[in-house]
Parts: structure tokens; sequence; C-alpha cells
């Protein structure tokens, strides 16, 4: 993996060229590849050896606390240590200021090791990013600064038991207490929150939530829709002005554990807020601190849903990749049939490798072409972060992650499921028992779907908005990129693939106007996740086109890199005919069929 990471960072991103710019000046290519090593050697000590702890001792509540494998504890605590929930962070916040498309080259490695045991770490630094965006001075220096040094660990704190994900029918209630509180102005929570990732712990001394709430208007009554949505920085642990715990456990307790098909070493919680079994400074209710203005919390929020989704993306990517290498070394070791000849097959010949048999090579080179693409696509989506952040065109880098958002969240998640599928099918009556890893990859890999907003969310946000935005300017802008990278590749032996893409890059467009040709959203929206599953193919057939340009030499890597992109023109790209056909129909099917007949 390693060798493929260092090309598409270095030959095909040009990372190493951002050390010109001011905010990136102190680094070189020197200290981008001592980051990644460190990550590397720390994921393959700490994390990977116990990713199978993580999954069969998974957490477990005795009614007062939580239990985690003690490998849990060093392995986050290595993390923290290392400086990597900081590194796109400034220096006087105790950060790196990397590239962030170096910081998620690092993170790959510990999805790869652990997605489970990482997830701590992904939230935590998600969760104090959002709190360096929108919250105060004081918010960034007590909570966000202590998150970014480990001392305490993050969450967000989204759905509810009676609404996933309708965020506008959320009940939790935020009611003001001190609207002078240094802190922010403070409330006071009562509710339920519903499938928490790292809701409950004792890896680190304090845990910080993040919290969705509705402030009740002038009637008493919240706010009907997602406009009266407001977030809180609620403490599980209350902290002054220093930092310093107070000695006072706030009013939000665990309810349950939920227990997962995969996953299993992050905890994952129903939280009670404000249900009395504590009384912060002297009252029942959990507190919580505004960030941002009242009203304000979705929009605050989606600041680290976004980062989230792409970090979601990586992980279903490396638990691909995972997968694919271990089918890999098994495909070459395994002995299993003989040749085929004209004759028929000679017993008395020795047996050959199973990776000797198309079929196999067939789902190997699948497995590759998902889990090496869908690098790339996030690999190539945190490059445009830093187009945002320090380029020359902001604008234009915000548009093309606008419509890139869905694909890099929602396609790793459903076609390196299929690799960790297929790899599975290499290993035969092997890979589905747990004497192999396969097996968990797969159950790991299955939640991404569901992670931060569904496959057929992703879909409606994709069609239903992103493509039609500001008259279409963010499919407008990947068309352009795409037609770019056409270009350079119509006088090359990559012709006939160019010529393929461009007639993809046709339908897509087509479909879209066609499926909003009556301007009746429920036509549209009916077969928005085939529209996705088409778009997310072209667009990874795009990529796959613009790294192949980029491979030199002759060698075993440079050829199979070429191999893969063949492969996914060959094999993949075919499949956005039949999805496009019903989205340009508005094949009605889905949407009229009766209840009662299914």
């Amino acid at each position: 993996m390693r060798q493929t990471l260092d090309f598409l960072l270095f030959d095909w991103l040009r990372a190493g060229d951002l050390t010109t710019r001011e905010r990136f000046a102190e680094h070189s290519a020197e200290t981008f590849a001592a980051v990644l090593d460190t990550c590397e050697r720390i994921a393959r000590e700490k994390f990977a050896p116990f990713n199978r702890l993580a999954d069969t001792e998974e957490p477990r509540f005795d009614g007062e606390r939580v239990h985690l494998p003690q490998a849990t504890h060093e392995a986050t605590q290595a993390y923290a240590e290392s400086g990597m929930l900081a590194a796109a962070q400034d220096y006087d916040v105790g950060g790196m200021q990397l590239p962030c498309v170096i910081e998620m080259a690092g993170n790959a490695f510990f999805s790869k090791a652990s997605v489970a045991m990482g997830g701590y770490a992904m939230l935590t630094s998600g969760n104090a990013n959002l709190i360096m965006a929108h919250g105060t001075p004081l918010q960034r220096e007590v909570f966000a600064r202590n998150e970014f040094a480990g001392r305490w660990f993050g969450t967000m704190c989204l759905s509810e038991p009676q609404a996933g994900s309708s965020l506008s029918d959320v009940a939790t209630r935020a009611e003001l207490e001190d609207e002078a509180d240094p802190l922010g102005p403070r409330y006071r929570l009562t509710g339920h929150k519903m499938w928490i990732s790292a809701g409950e712990h004792e890896i680190t001394e304090n845990i910080v939530h993040l919290v969705l709430a509705k402030i009740p208007g002038p009637d008493g009554r919240p706010v009907p829709g997602t406009k009266g949505i407001s977030l809180f920085i609620v403490p599980k642990k209350l902290v002054d002005e220093r930092a310093e715990l107070t000695g006072e456990r706030n009013d939000v307790v665990l309810a349950g554990l939920n227990h997962k098909l995969g996953y299993r070493g992050t905890t994952n919680c129903l939280l009670n807020f404000g249900e009395g079994r504590f009384t912060p400074l002297g009252r029942k209710g959990a507190v919580g601190y505004l960030v941002g203005r009242p009203g304000d919390g979705l929009r605050c929020m989606f600041h680290m849903m976004n980062e989230a989704r792409i970090g979601v993306g990586l992980g279903a990517v490396m638990l691909g990749y995972a997968g694919y290498e271990a089918s890999l070394e098994y495909a070459k070791q395994r002995p299993q049939g003989r040749p085929m000849t004209a004759a028929g097959k000679d017993a008395a010949s020795p047996q050959r490798p199973i990776i000797e048999h198309a079929d196999v090579r067939r789902m190997l080179l699948a497995q590759k072409s998902y889990v090496e693409g869908g690098l790339a696509l996030e690999l190539y989506c945190a490059r445009l972060v830093d187009e945002l952040h320090t380029g020359d065109d902001a604008a234009g880098a915000q548009a093309l992650l606008d419509v890139l958002i869905p694909i890099a969240k929602s396609w790793p998640s459903e076609w390196c499921l299929e690799a960790n599928s297929l790899a599975i099918q290499v290993l035969g009556g092997y890979g589905y028992t747990r004497d192999f890893p396969v097996e968990q990859y797969w159950r790991d890999q299955r939640l991404n779907m569901i992670h931060e907003g569904t496959h057929g969310i992703q879909a409606l946000d994709l069609l239903g908005r992103k493509v039609v935005q500001q008259g279409g300017a963010s499919l407008a802008a990947l068309a352009a990129r795409v037609q770019q990278t056409i270009e350079r590749a119509i006088h090359t032996d990559w012709a006939p693939q160019a010529h393929q893409l461009a007639a993809a890059l046709a339908q897509v467009g087509g479909a879209t106007k066609k499926a909003w040709s009556t301007g009746e959203p429920e036509e549209a929206l009916a077969n928005a996740t085939p529209y996705l599953q088409a778009f997310g193919h072209t667009v990874l057939a795009w990529l796959w086109l613009d790294v192949a340009l980029s491979v030199q030499g002759e060698g075993d890597f440079a050829q199979g890199k070429r191999a893969a992109a063949r492969y996914f023109f060959a094999y993949e790209l075919p499949r956005i005919d039949a999805w496009l056909a019903v989205v340009a129909r508005r094949e009605p099917l889905c949407r009229e069929i009766r209840a009662e007949w299914l």
C-alpha cells in the first residue's frame, strides 16, 4: 500500500508542491515522509495486532462504567502522542500545519489497521475542528485545545431514537440558564441521543459532546423544522475557564450500548441528557454551552459532518484495501486446480496457486480497481480542501467539493464493501471463518453505507441539491475537470477510454436534465440512488484515467495500475447504462408501488 500511497500523493497529486505555500513552508518532502513513517509504525505496532481483540472483546457496560481492552487505551494514547489529532492545526495551538492531503494519508494507516479503534480519534479531531471554526475564543482554548492534546475525546450527537436521519424531528430541548457564562451562553438540555459513537468510555478523563437541540420559541414550544436546531458543547464532566475539572459530573449518562454487526471496538451508545441522575450546579439538566448563534446548529454541525464523511469514505477504502491484501496473499499461496488443456486436465500434474485462475484474477483485479481508485478519490478530495484553504481558486475548489462529497462518502462504502465480499470469495470456505480476517473486514465495512448519512440520503443530496445548485455550477466545474483529462488522454494509448469517458459524462448530463425535466422533485428523485451509482462510477473512471496518465515505466507496479484502469473501463463503467436509463425515463415503479404489494 505504501508505494501506491506515495505515488498518488507525490507523482499524481504533486503534494510536494504545497511546500511553496506560506502555510506549509516549514515542511518538505522529508517531513511529509516522516509523518507517514510514524503513522505506519504506530498503526502496525499498536493497532493492527489488536484489531481482532477489539472485535471479540467488544465494549461492556457493568451499569457503572464501560470496559474496553487495555490495547484500545494504549493505541489511542499512542495516536494522541503522535500529534495527529492536531495535524492540520496552527503551530500556536499545538498543531503541525500539515496539508489535509498528508493528514488524510497518515490516517489511512490507522483505518487499515483497525478502523474501530481509530474511530475515537477521527471523531475527536472533527469535533475540535468544528469548535475551532465556530466556537468562541475561550471555547477553543478550553475544549478544542484539550481535545487536540488527547486529554479529552469528542463526539457528535445528532440522531435520536425517534429521529434518525430526520434531524428536523429532533426533540432534545435546551433552555437558557445563564446568558453570561464565560464558556458561552449556558443552557440546560433534556432528551435522548441514539447511535452515538464513542459516547461513553474511560480512555480519557473527559468527553466533549457536541449536541443538537432545540431552543423553545416565545410560545414555549420548540421551533419546528431544522431552523430551530442549535448546537451545544456538553462535557461529560464540568470544567472551569482554566480547563480544569470542577469535580462535578454533568447530567448526561449512558442508558445502554448498541451491539453492532461490526465496528465493535468503538462504543456505540444511547445517551440520556437531563434525566436527573446527576445535579450539576445544584439542579437536574445537562449543562450545555451554545456554539454559534441560536438556530445555527445544523450549519455548524455540517462542518464536522462533511469532514466525517470524507473520513468514513477513507475508512471504507482502507477496509477494502485490508481485505484485498489478505486475499491477494492467500491466492498466491493456496494450491487448487490444474491447467486446462485441449486434452483436458492432467491429474498427475501439480496443482497451481489459485491466483493463476482467470476468475480469481478477475476478483483480485476488481478489488484493486475499487480500493486504489477509492484511495485516489479520497486523496483528491483532501487535496481540494488544501486548495480551498490555501490555493488561488477557493470558489472552484468549493464547487468541486460540493459535488464530490456525496461520492467520497458513498462510493467506497458500496464498492469497497463489494471488494470485501470478493475477498471472502477468494478465500472460499475459509473466508467466512474467524480464522481469517476477511469476514471481520466485511462486517466492519457494512456499517459505512449507514454512517454519516445513509446511501439514499447521499443520493438525494447529490441529485436533489448538489448537481442543480447555482444553475448546475458544481456539475459544470466537475465536467470541466473531466474534460481536461479527456483532452490529455485523447492523443495517447488511452484514447479509447477517453472517448468512453466522454460518452459517460454526456450520459450523466443528459440523465440529470431528463430527471428534472418535469420540475417535480418526487419524479426526479425516485431513482436518486441509481443516479448516485452512475455518477460515482463516472467519477472513478475519470480518476483512473487521470492516474493512468501519470504512470511511468513498464515495471510490475506501473503495469498493475494500468491493468486496474483498463479493468474499470472494461467491466465497471458500462454498468452506468442501466442505472441512468431508469433515471432518464423517471421510472415510476418504486414511487408508485403500493405498500400492500410488498
